[in-house]
């Protein structure tokens, strides 16, 4: 479980390498020379410091990040609970197997516009976000399961250990680095997922809402300053929903 963490470590982002793409945006968008086909990094930092000063992008933001992160916690804790009960029941794993296979293929926009249908447009980033998750979080876990030592519990089982023990020292160990895997890939789909299905929905106060604004009246600096937004945002959640995982991980390791 250790490997987990210090693989994350070697993945962050370099500040030069920030650098070196902010310098291309720049580069690019002086030889363009119009601002409305492609901004300067600095009309967008411009942008963004008028925005956070509005109380409407704070109320945006509320708005937005609380959906899609109810939606990323839906689908993930499902996403466990199945895929626990799958494995032990193969019934169960056979008739979810059809659902997770048309959610894995269904082309996201497609059921955000049936979506609409059924599910008022304030409320539809939740549900497209654990559309996303759920499906990515279920097949994770149990290719964890299936990944279990079988010496290990052949063991467990000589030694009559407990079905708790089994649980917390051989299946948590080989489950948490395909469940943190799955995380890592579903927190990124549910961001674009859920924005996506706010800029079709338009619900009003949403992040979705400011980007469609800002296409419909081509103000490329506010379409590129709200992008920049949900990156953040997107980062942050990551670095802090992973870091909680790490953190249990250490803790479970002390024990």
């Amino acid at each position: 479980m250790i490997s987990i963490i210090s693989k994350n470590k070697k993945r962050q982002i370099r500040l030069w390498a920030v650098a070196f793409w902010l310098l291309i945006w720049q580069a690019a968008s002086m030889a363009i020379g119009q601002e409305i086909l492609l901004v300067s990094p600095v009309a967008v930092l411009q942008r963004l410091k008028t925005l956070v000063w509005e109380s409407t992008f704070w109320l945006s933001c509320a708005f937005s990040v609380l959906r899609i992160v109810s939606g990323f916690l839906l689908g993930t804790a499902l996403g466990v609970v199945l895929g626990g009960v799958s494995f032990g029941f193969c019934r169960i794993r056979e008739l979810l197997a059809p659902l997770v296979l048309t959610m894995k293929s269904i082309p996201v926009a497609s059921f955000v516009i049936l979506a609409l249908i059924w599910i008022p447009s304030k409320n539809l980033s939740v549900f497209i976000s654990f559309f996303m998750v759920f499906p990515v979080v279920y097949t994770n876990v149990i290719q964890g399961i299936e990944s279990v030592d079988k010496k290990l519990l052949e063991m467990a089982q000589v030694f009559q250990v407990s079905r708790m023990r089994k649980i917390r020292y051989i299946y948590l160990s080989q489950v948490l680095p395909f469940f943190r895997s799955g995380c890592c890939v579903a927190l990124g789909l549910c961001w674009k997922a859920g924005v996506a299905a706010e800029v079709i929905g338009i619900p009003d106060g949403s992040i979705g809402e400011h980007l469609y604004q800002a296409k419909v009246y081509l103000d490329t600096p506010d379409l590129f300053a709200w992008t920049v937004v949900i990156i953040v945002i997107s980062l942050l959640f990551e670095k802090v929903f992973l870091g909680v995982i790490d953190w249990g991980v250490r803790k479970l390791e002390r024990r």
